[in-house]
């Protein structure tokens, strides 16, 4: 990272139509990301409705999360296959043919395939915005830009919940998606008729066996994560320890790194993901403090909740409502803080921002029975900021290390890593809060030991982000990132 902005900065000016074109693709990713997080507060409702367990709806949103990790590392070979048009359309209209069978669903099994088929469609669209940004705005402009990314990435997960809780308390739960549908479908259209964007591709033959590893590989460590929380907070026990699937799952991630590298040297065949971006150390420590970053956000948006209403006794729309400021002052300062990267660098936003996440989290330690909720709501704003002043630094960086051809590869291992640190953040929080509560339920001792957790977590976010403030500017953009 560095403390003055990459020489030969300019005022270049946007090409024609790209304002239009990431506007869309800002505003595509906004709505599919804002459907992760959306179906939590809908589970009494489906439960109800559609008469089925809690073990089993809360497959809609582990499915979902499942779907995503496992079609994520596959983005960077269908961004370099195919013309950014192509993939956008069979994104977008994967998402509105989900969207549009989960409000109709009769059943449970009909709404967890459209849920699935929605996950497919979102799972490419942010590697596409992010790869499309990176070819159209100029380096001058790119932090400006990419600050509009934070409002996708963290705030649309972050008011999900509350958005879920003001169509239930007035419609009822398919309204979810017949509100989405139509937004959903304007978006299509749009983007058939105005989404042109010039970039090179290749006729590199699919690696299918990348493919099948790849999927045990991130789906067994995602599903393992999360089934370790759930297990922790008193889910339903299934005959397959949560530990079988991580095992699996790692497992299988080392045999694909393996060929993925073995692919890169030469082998007739191209690799599904391309490895080299780890070569670049900017990257790779960008991508840490990403990891530990979102760890944090996922973590307070699980735990936060269960604390207000098991802990302080609050209902679930009061819990919607005290997180809802932060995801606005995370979406307000996005833009801001990109364009102060425009003009001084990462440094001195991502040090103070890991510095105040640290401090945020440590105060998140003092909460207790008694405490007050506004100031809940204070320390979750401190917490927003402080992602804020991160996050578009971080991802800026990152891919702006990197040479243009891994531009698309970079992108979708960066997005793979904010599903698996969301779902072993949220793992380790869970199990560490349940396993500290002194009955079987929540309490203020558990909530205390999850964030003291999360606290040192905070710690090693401020250790990186030192060591990689260190490191010396770039005289020039990158040519290779061989290892």
């Amino acid at each position: 990272m560095t403390t003055e902005p990459a020489a030969g900065r300019d005022a270049e000016r946007l090409p024609a139509g790209a304002l239009l074109i990431i506007s869309l693709l800002v505003g595509s990713a906004f709505v599919m990301i804002l459907n992760e997080t959306i179906m939590s507060v809908a589970l009494p409702a489906l439960i109800a409705d559609l008469r089925v367990t809690p073990a089993t709806a809360q497959w809609l949103t582990s499915g979902f999360l499942l779907t995503m990790a496992v079609v994520i590392p596959i983005t960077g070979y269908l961004l370099g296959r195919f013309p950014p048009r192509s993939v956008y359309l069979a994104s977008m209209g994967l998402f509105s043919t989900g969207t549009l069978l989960c409000a109709v669903a009769p059943a449970f099994g009909f709404l967890l395939a459209g849920r699935v088929v929605q996950a497919t469609g979102t799972a490419v669209m942010i590697p596409l915005l992010m790869t499309t940004i990176l070819r159209l705005v100029p380096p001058s402009r790119r932090g400006q830009t990419m600050g509009t990314i934070s409002i996708v990435i963290a705030v649309a997960p972050a008011i999900g919940p509350t958005l879920s809780g003001v169509i239930l308390s007035a419609l009822g739960w398919r309204w979810m998606f017949w509100i989405v549908l139509p937004i959903a479908l304007v978006a299509l259209v749009a983007g058939a008729l105005r989404l042109r964007v010039a970039a090179e591709t290749t006729r590199a033959p699919l690696d299918v066996a990348s493919v099948l590893i790849s999927a045990v590989a991130f789906s067994g460590i995602v599903y393992g994560l999360s089934a370790i929380g759930e297990s922790a907070a008193g889910g339903a026990h299934t005959a397959v320890p949560p530990w079988v699937p991580l095992v699996l799952g790692a497992a299988a991630l080392a045999v694909f790194v393996h060929r993925q590298v073995r692919l890169q040297r030469g082998t007739g065949t191209a690799p599904l993901l391309d490895l080299r971006p780890f070569a670049v150390r900017r990257y790779s420590l960008s991508l840490v403090l990403v990891a530990t970053g979102f760890m944090s956000l996922f973590g307070a948006i699980i735990l936060l909740p269960l604390y207000i209403q098991e802990v302080l006794g609050d209902s679930a729309f009061v819990a919607g409502l005290v997180v809802l400021p932060g995801g606005l002052v995370m979406g307000l300062l996005g833009p801001f803080v990109g364009r102060a990267y425009d003009r001084v660098g990462a440094r001195p936003l991502v040090l103070p921002g890991s510095v105040l996440l640290a401090i945020v989290m440590w105060g998140f330690t003092t909460l207790a029975a008694a405490t007050p909720i506004w100031l809940v709501v204070v320390l979750h704003v401190g917490l927003s900021a402080a992602l804020a002043l991160m996050f578009t630094p971080l991802m800026t960086d990152a891919l702006g290390s990197l040479p243009g051809e891994l531009y698309s590869h970079g992108s979708a291992i960066l997005t793979t890593l904010q599903q698996v640190a969301g779902a072993a953040g949220t793992a380790l929080f869970i199990t560490v809060m349940t396993l500290a509560s002194a009955g079987a339920g929540v309490d203020a001792a558990g909530v205390h030991a999850a964030f003291l957790v999360a606290a040192g977590v905070s710690l090693v976010t401020v250790v990186v982000a030192v060591a990689a403030s260190r490191l010396p500017a770039p005289t020039a953009a990158p040519q290779d990132a061989r290892a």
